[in-house]
């Protein structure tokens, strides 16, 4: 006799998947102090007072780690679920963070152009604007908040590879734990023919409890890749010089900062 599945909840937008985001988050960037950590490489370049946004800012554990350096911190997403949990993470830790909930075209109506030192859009989101213009628009509303000499910091995963391993379903090896309690992850890929065309990312969560029941919260999520040499060009043209870049077809996913000219 299998394990009774006691509920299953399938929704889009991150509404479901911000309940159990911490499963998805690796062991070192769990805490508010270790996201920071991880990029530490590019906070120590900003001035104690630096003016920074976090953009698609998930359960906050970033823009809360930025806030704990001192900085002035400002955290958007456009899934107000998501914003919520900044808001929850940022009350427990006892930090300034502001929040706003705002989709990438929305950002300039929102908050002041060339106003912050470091704009970060990580965690994999930019794939979620609708192709080739709807990213360009993403980052030029990022690029237009940065003042001359800001730097925009993003992270995504390797296209490339992922387009190369074709539709599947990704299981995880084990159960992860997460404040007591163990889920397993799971991904399952669509890959459409051409890259222009809309992709999709299922993510279930299935949370195993102490009677053995199974708990699942899935989401299918669109997604439209794009090759690294496309988010290079879309860079130049808004006047942004790539000064660093971890991009290596073979890795699965890399880092990009560039600056403001």
């Amino acid at each position: 006799m299998g394990l009774p599945l006691t509920e299953v909840v399938v929704v889009t937008g991150y509404e479901a998947l911000a309940e159990v985001y911490e499963w998805l988050i690796s062991d070192p960037k769990l805490t508010p102090a270790g996201f920071a950590a991880a990029f530490d490489d590019v906070t120590r370049l900003l001035p104690s007072d630096a003016r920074v946004l976090d953009c698609s800012c998930g359960t906050g554990q970033l823009a809360v780690g930025l806030a704990g350096l001192g900085l002035q911190v400002v955290a958007t997403d456009a899934s107000a679920a998501m914003v919520g949990r900044t808001e929850q993470l940022a009350e427990e830790y006892g930090a300034s963070v502001r929040t706003v909930r705002s989709d990438w075209h929305e950002l300039t109506d929102q908050l002041d152009v060339a106003s912050f030192d470091m704009v970060f859009c990580v965690g994999n989101s930019l794939h979620h604007a609708e192709g080739a213009r709807a990213r360009f628009v993403a980052l030029e509303s990022m690029s237009r908040l940065l003042r001359p000499g800001g730097r925009l910091v993003l992270t995504s995963r390797t296209w490339e590879l992922v387009r190369a391993g074709g539709s599947r379903l990704d299981i995880g090896h084990h159960l992860v734990r997460r404040n007591g309690r163990d889920a397993l992850v799971i991904y399952r890929w669509e890959i459409a023919p051409h890259w222009e065309q809309e992709h999709h990312i299922e993510i279930a969560v299935a949370e195993v409890a102490a009677d053995g029941s199974v708990d699942v919260r899935s989401e299918v999520l669109s997604c439209w890749p794009y090759r690294y040499d496309e988010l290079e060009s879309d860079l130049h043209r808004l006047g942004l010089r790539v000064e660093k870049s971890t991009f290596d077809p073979e890795a699965e996913g890399y880092l990009v900062v560039a600056t403001r000219q």
